[in-house]
């Protein structure tokens, strides 16, 4: 079976970091990079546009174990 030699996981919602490291791991790969990225609602109040964070997706770029 081939892997890619790179290649990103994202953390499900409602799965903590520790069981995708697992999943990371049971596929044969190691974490190299964490990324968070922050998921935006948009809020108008008084005819004024806010943008307020409501959550964070996290991704692991991951390379094979070797």
């Amino acid at each position: 079976m081939t892997h890619k030699s790179k290649k990103t996981f994202e953390v499900a919602k409602g799965e903590s970091i520790d069981s995708c490291l697992e999943r990371m791991k049971a596929e044969g790969y190691a974490p190299v990079r964490r990324i968070e990225k922050p998921i935006f609602a948009e809020q108008i109040s008084d005819g004024i546009t806010q943008y307020e964070p409501v959550d964070r997706k996290i991704v692991f770029e991951a390379k094979i174990i070797q």
